[in-house]
């Protein structure tokens, strides 16, 4: 209760967006609706939030009469907030949260604490992304300039009958404002900021007739970047970036209306850097930064520090970078080594709204391009370990079409409401990587071994190998009178640590992944009204999809195959052999992190076919024409697919041949569908100026489709329970105990809470909002990797019981608007305020308590004048105003775990000697923004 206590007391003192919503939908009738209805609010002297018009159900109603819990963000919300994508809806929406990682392109959206993590593109999206009408595969395309804005909808919950596959924790609804027949019309805006911000926005509005409309947008944003990379003297996280949108809206008679959308984006930046967790800014990083004593007679490295430092650091990187506040912005790169990346995406769509008398029928045509490539220093340290090259050889590209058919109507005297439809998409997703070893990765290896091993006493990072001369002589037999610990094979593994020395610049040349996705459904969505009070919401959706997958790959590293094989042929590679942790560590990290040398000139292919039905049950009443009240089923689906990372065809210690091949692997790339069974209880009061909704909530997710990269690879899991115990096989170290069978399979996420969202204006220039959100979306007991019931993998040991990751309990966000009128010459002042409060909570999706996120509060700000009717406006603005740090997603710094031999074990939890990186918030940021509207 404390923490209740303490969210709505700043959250009452801070208080979030204003409810002047006035929005327009896609359907010209569906703008009219909403118009009129805030024309009514106007003449009384308020605006009630419940007055606007959602088209949440594919239906224009009043969001205070839609028995769906959403949240309703207008433009001007977004304008207040500064929101330009969708990650600023966070400051508006409290049970969203959206984050970016190692790209911009996969930027990760939660609804109630259920999202996809990880830069994987085989991954899909929990939360669908809408911008008018046509469905964004990757939540990362809302990253872009978005033009103004007429409404976002945030729809929470599962949205598997109206809005498909991959909606299974709920939609991103965007809608944009269209073309207008009422005159010739648009808007400037000129922005400057720090970090040398310039933002320029403008629109015009062109009627060319009575029936035919023009618009078009554009956006161009410059930045410098919130990192400073000094091996290269540049910064990083900039921005450069436009967008231009063209519309043209013909309607030729009352009953028929046309809307064509072309836009065009491109962005030139680099993204993302991140920087290391210092035990100083996380207790539970203990001293897992502290240098290893290395020993000079004794045969093992010290237990009490971590040797992986003294390796980066004497390979030349600064540990000031390493053990400095976690929150510096001075990031290690090495040198040469870049994060430029260049996206470019593109579409065209169209909508036909055609009413045929009995019923209107809804016609939405689309193509998407997105193309995106991107470099990257992947071992975010001084050291070069590991790296994307910034030349293009690495990146993605979607190329989607799209086509939904809506026709909607009454019947029996309007007792039935009734929608039927079809959709139909074919995407082709391109992927290519060149993930390659640094120019000091074998030097880092063999140092890596020696030093977190019995052969520390030999660590020498400047002789070959990084063995001392005596080393090398002992271990080579090459010593009178003393005897090799590795016997008769010394010869053989101290050659395969110079073969590993070697290893430099090797890797992936150009593996391609190519996947063809075709999907179609069927749906219906029914409203029966019982009576003027009642009603019985019923729907389903039939979908059926096919994923085809081809391969190929290339690599120059041949150093995995030798070592494999002059090691395999001694049986040093048997588990039985005393010498096996250390061969096997060799053959390691001789072939992993990027694809072996086994994989070159190799090609795969494979398929998945999968159906799925969802739907939906809501029983709404309206004791009053003020209270709704409703109770809900629904069942969402997530499609299932491929993992695009080569972890899974390779096992770097077996022969590769005798597993059969990467095309006998190809199975292992597969993960199943993700599904949720939901129920949902809600009441919306929408009286005058005040307007409140509630909502509880228990969503049950089987295959909970989970990545997480675990220092060297990424780990795809569908994760499930059992519903018999498994006696603590789910939190150990072996990765063969802990199954069951799979009729013993059942759910292995449960998301449940409440919401509170309320919108009091008590005076036409006063707006307060209110969000509360209580959520517990965690992972059950007893977990299981698939739905046969496989063991989960060690790496996720800490699941069982515990809260997923980005997923905080409590949530509260809040703001105050202020628009008093300046004497009688028509100029409005303007202060506002919004703030959002966070209680703790993990953003590693394995939960290592290292990358635990202390509670935080972050708050914008904006005060300015506006002239007569707001046709120019000069407001001075800032984000984060209290400049608070915290990170959006710590992980496992790319292969700089120390000694597996003999592993560092934390107090608080065994995490080994494992460093750990962050990708960090936005700093603070203000400036000036001047606007004309005519």
């Amino acid at each position: 209760m404390r923490k209740l206590a303490l969210l709505i007391s700043v959250a009452s003192t801070a208080i979030a967006a204003p409810a002047m919503a006035q929005s327009t939908t896609t359907s010209p009738q569906a703008a009219d609706a909403n118009q009129a209805a805030s024309d009514a609010a106007q003449d009384e002297g308020f605006v009630s939030a419940g007055d606007v018009v959602v088209t949440a159900t594919r239906r224009a109603e009043r969001l205070a009469d839609v028995p769906v819990a959403v949240s309703a963000v207008s433009t001007e919300q977004l304008q207040l907030s500064g929101a330009n994508d969708i990650r600023q809806l966070n400051q508006l929406a409290p049970s969203l949260l959206v984050s970016s990682t190692g790209t911009e392109a996969n930027t990760s959206a939660r609804i109630r604490g259920i999202g996809t993590v990880g830069d994987n593109p085989g991954l899909e999206s929990s939360v669908a992304v809408f911008i008018d009408g046509v469905y964004r595969s990757r939540s990362g395309v809302g990253m872009n300039e978005l033009g103004e804005v007429e409404r976002v909808e945030v729809l929470r919950g599962p949205q598997g009958t109206l809005s498909g596959r991959n909606a299974s924790a709920g939609v991103i609804n965007i809608i944009t404002k269209q073309p207008s027949f009422s005159g010739y019309s648009g808007m400037a805006e000129a922005t400057y900021g720090n970090y040398d911000l310039w933002r320029f926005q403008g629109a015009l509005n062109v009627p060319l007739g009575e029936t035919f409309a023009a618009r078009i947008d554009g956006v161009y944003t410059k930045r410098d970047g919130f990192y400073y990379d000094p091996a290269n003297n540049v910064d990083i996280n900039n921005r450069d970036r436009y967008f231009v949108r063209g519309q043209l809206r013909f309607e030729p008679s009352s009953d028929l209306t046309i809307r064509i959308i072309g836009d065009y984006t491109k962005r030139d930046e680099a993204c993302c850097a991140a920087t290391y967790v210092d035990r100083r800014t996380n207790p539970y990083v203990g001293d897992l930064n502290e240098l290893a004593t290395v020993p000079t007679t004794a045969t093992t490295p010290s237990a009490n520090g971590n040797n992986i430092v003294n390796v980066i650091r004497d390979l030349g990187q600064n540990l000031s970078l390493v053990n400095a506040p976690g929150y510096s912005r001075t990031v290690s790169t090495s040198r040469g080594r870049s994060f430029d990346g260049i996206t470019k995406d593109w579409g065209v769509s169209g909508q036909v709204d055609l009413n045929l008398g009995p019923a209107t029928l809804t016609s939405i045509t689309a193509y998407r391009d997105y193309n995106s490539t991107q470099g990257s220093d992947t071992d975010y340290s001084s050291v070069d370990i590991l790296y994307r090259a910034a030349n293009g050889l690495s990146g993605r590209a979607f190329k989607t079409f799209s086509q939904e058919l809506r026709l909607q109507g009454e019947a029996f005297g309007g007792k039935l409401d009734w929608l039927i439809g079809g959709y139909y998409a074919d995407e082709k997703l391109d992927v290519v990587d060149n993930l390659r070893f640094g120019n000091q990765y074998g030097r880092f290896a063999t140092c890596r071994i020696v030093s977190g091993s019995a052969l520390a006493q030999f660590y020498s990072p400047t002789s070959t190998s990084c063995l001392s001369p005596t080393g090398n002589a002992v271990l080579r037999g090459l010593v009178p009178g003393v005897t090799s610990p590795f016997g008769a094979a010394g010869n053989t593994v101290v050659n395969a640590l110079a073969t590993l020395d070697g290893i430099n610049d090797k890797g992936s040349i150009a593996d391609r992944y190519r996947q063809t996705s075709r999907n179609y459904a069927f749906f219906t969505h029914n409203i029966i009204h019982f009576t003027d009070t009642l009603d019985l919401t019923l729907g389903a959706r039939y979908t059926n999809e096919r994923k085809r997958l081809t391969a190929s790959f290339t690599n120059d590293n041949t150093g995995c195959v030798t070592n494999q094989t002059n090691l395999g042929a001694l049986g040093l590679l048997n588990p039985a052999s005393p010498l096996f942790a250390t061969a096997a560590g060799i053959v390691g990290l001789s072939c992993q992190g990027n694809s072996t040398s086994e994989l070159n000139g190799v090609s795969i292919a494979s398929q998945r076919n999968e159906d799925e039905f969802t739907g939906t049950a809501v029983l709404s009443w309206k004791p009053v024409d003020a209270l709704l009240v409703y109770g809900s089923y629904s069942r969402g689906y997530k499609a299932g697919g491929f993992n695009l990372d080569r972890s899974a065809l390779k096992n770097p210690v077996a022969s590769f041949a005798a597993l059969g091949g990467a095309q006998a692997l190809a199975g292992n790339l597969q993960f199943d569908p993700e599904k949720v069974n939901a129920f949902e209880i809600g009441a919306k009061y929408s009286r005058g100026p005040v307007t409140i909704t509630a909502a509880g909530f228990r969503q049950e997710f089987e295959n909970f489709q989970l990545n997480t990269f675990n220092g060297t690879v990424f780990l795809v899991a569908t994760v499930n329970s059992c519903k018999s115990a498994l006696n603590g096989g789910d939190r150990d170290l072996s990765a063969s105990t802990g199954s069951c069978p799979a009729n013993d399979v059942t759910y292995g996420v449960v998301s449940q809470g409440v919401e509170l969202e309320a919108a009091l204006q008590p005076a036409r220039d006063i707006n307060f909002t209110l969000g509360i959100t209580y959520t517990d979306t965690h992972y059950r007991n007893d977990l299981v990797g698939s739905a046969g019931g496989l063991p989960l993998d060690p790496a996720l040991r800490v699941l069982p019981g515990k809260q997923l990751s980005n997923a905080p309990e409590w949530v509260a966000t809040s703001s105050f608007a202020w628009t008093p009128r300046l004497g009688n010459s028509g100029l409005s002042g303007l202060f506002y305020i919004d703030g959002r409060l966070s209680d703790d909570y993990n953003t590693g999706s394995d939960l290592f308590p290292q990358k635990s996120q202390d509670s935080f509060f972050v708050a914008n700000a904006r005060i300015g004048i506006r002239g007569p009717s707001e046709r120019w406006a000069l407001e001075f603005w800032g984000q984060n105003i209290f400049d608070k740090d915290y990170a959006q997603v710590a992980f496992n710094s790319p292969f700089q775990a120390g000694t597996t031999s003999a592993p560092f074990v934390d107090p608080q939890y065994p995490g080994g000697r494992q460093i750990f990186s962050q990708y960090l918030a936005e700093p603070r940021t203000y400036g000036v923004t001047g606007r004309v509207r005519f």
